[in-house]
């Protein structure tokens, strides 16, 4: 009892003994930080009054929805995207209701890297969507049409790219810092090389390849923000063992997909380059699986300059303000846009939320309040398009995060279930798939949710 008790008396005096100094001086944020009702918070209390108006529970369904477990897929892994969600989480839906609808067609109309149109055509269902950014609209566009490039052509192609001509890097960019100057060069040489290409799907094909291996060649990390990785060594000889490793994993799939998939290589799948608020599909859907923009701080274009730089799909930093302004919004766009917002949907729950945040006050934008109803404005317009295009009985699968902004809780999944109420969908489940932390308050639990919405009213036209 003794040797305990003086055991117990040390490790709290330790404890004592090492608590930080509070710092004298605190930025805003700094202080936003200590003094927030919502340290140790959590989302499922404040979440309760909004569901309590909806009249329904979010029900526990632990499941693996993130990008990772894709970079074992074939296919998925030819390019990674860590905003994407999972080929496996795609597939379990599919399989879910493979006895309620006879050869879907799907639509995911925030396309991003093609994950729902991939995991559609090894299924042999029809696909379409939508992808504003044109970088991922490449990267997905590559993955769906090329299954029947030949892979030792492919092989061939690459091993006698010339290595005497030079491609810049983009001069916008900051590639001298981005890129130790050995590894810059034999970027250039490899760029040069994949121009000369006459084949248009293997050049495409090459393109994507080098497109995955430039921020693993760089001084930078995504995780999941673009910023520079101190401590990261990069060898001079790694773009050409790095694209040689893709290229061959490329032709591997290839090989693969042309022996077990031979019968799904001309399923239908189209993806539009444009914007998911205003394009008029003319196809009918019974299945719309999509992850949104998240309501946070992630830049989704400044994240992929380099690959849109690289690949000519931006050659100055307006072309990807203008881009960024055009999506649906995050809390980096201009200012200018926000001034000039007139919403055209709102509700109770919106308006509450933004007076919430305005009294707040010290944030680290003051038009915040109008950036989460431009948020949710820009939602309505993708979900009425959708809407408009569902069949009867169709279902419309959302998977998205809540949000913590200026201490004020914003329940993105509760809001978009709303909004689709209000447009006549049935809200079927809620399920939450995930735990999360606010980047705010690190304390504060937030969650990733799975929304299933069903569509009851009128059908085929």
């Amino acid at each position: 009892m003794l040797i305990r008790k003086k055991s117990t008396c040390l490790k709290i005096t330790m404890q004592t003994l090492f608590i930080p100094d509070k710092p004298k001086h605190l930025t805003a944020r700094q202080k936003n930080i200590v003094n927030s009702p919502k340290q140790q918070g959590n989302c499922d209390i404040d979440a309760l009054p909004y569901l309590e108006e909806l009249k329904i529970k979010i029900f526990n369904s632990r499941q693996s929805i993130q990008f990772t477990p894709n970079m074992n897929e074939q296919i998925h892994r030819w390019a990674p995207y860590v905003q994407g969600f999972s080929a496996s989480f795609v597939q379990s839906i599919f399989d879910q209701y493979a006895n309620e609808y006879n050869n879907p067609v799907i639509l995911d109309p925030f396309s991003g890297c093609g994950t729902v149109q991939v995991q559609a055509k090894l299924n042999g269902y029809s696909s379409y969507g939508t992808e504003l950014n044109p970088l991922l609209h490449f990267i997905a566009t590559a993955k769906l049409h090329s299954w029947d490039v030949p892979p030792d052509e492919l092989l061939k192609i690459y091993n006698q790219l010339p290595k005497s001509i030079i491609a810049k890097a983009p001069a916008f960019l900051k590639s001298q810092k981005h890129f130790n100057p050995d590894v810059l060069r034999s970027l250039e040489i490899l760029k040069g090389g994949i121009n000369t290409v006459k084949n248009e799907k293997i050049k495409n094909l090459l393109k994507l390849a080098f497109s995955s291996i430039l921020i693993d060649c760089s001084n930078l990390k995504r995780s999941p923000c673009l910023g520079y990785a101190k401590e990261k060594k990069v060898e001079a000889t790694a773009p050409y063992a790095l694209m040689k490793q893709k290229v061959h994993q490329i032709a591997a799939d290839l090989e693969l997909i042309q022996n077990e998939y031979s019968g799904k290589l001309d399923c239908p799948s189209e993806i539009f380059l444009n914007n998911a608020m205003t394009f008029q599909h003319q196809n009918r859907f019974d299945l719309i699986v999509t992850s949104p923009p998240y309501m946070n701080g992630l830049d989704y274009v400044i994240n992929y300059k380099i690959e849109s730089g690289w690949l000519n799909f931006a050659d100055n930093q307006k072309k990807l303000k203008k881009l960024k302004d055009e999506m649906v919004v995050c809390d980096n766009v201009s200012k200018g846009l926000i001034k000039t917002f007139k919403p055209v949907y709102t509700n109770e729950w919106i308006d509450n939320i933004k007076i919430n945040i305005h009294r707040r006050g010290t944030y680290r934008r003051t038009d915040m309040p109008f950036i989460v109803h431009k948020y949710f404005d820009d939602m309505y317009k993708v979900m009425e398009n959708v809407v408009n295009v569902m069949d009867l009985k169709a279902r419309f699968i959302l998977v998205v995060g809540d949000s913590l902004i200026a201490d004020v809780y914003v329940p993105t999944d509760l809001l978009l279930a709303k909004i689709g109420q209000d447009l006549g969908l049935t809200i079927e489940k809620i399920e939450k798939a995930r735990e999360r932390r606010s980047g705010q308050i690190r304390s504060y639990k937030l969650r990733e949710t799975i929304i299933t919405l069903q569509k009851n009213g009128y059908g085929k036209q």
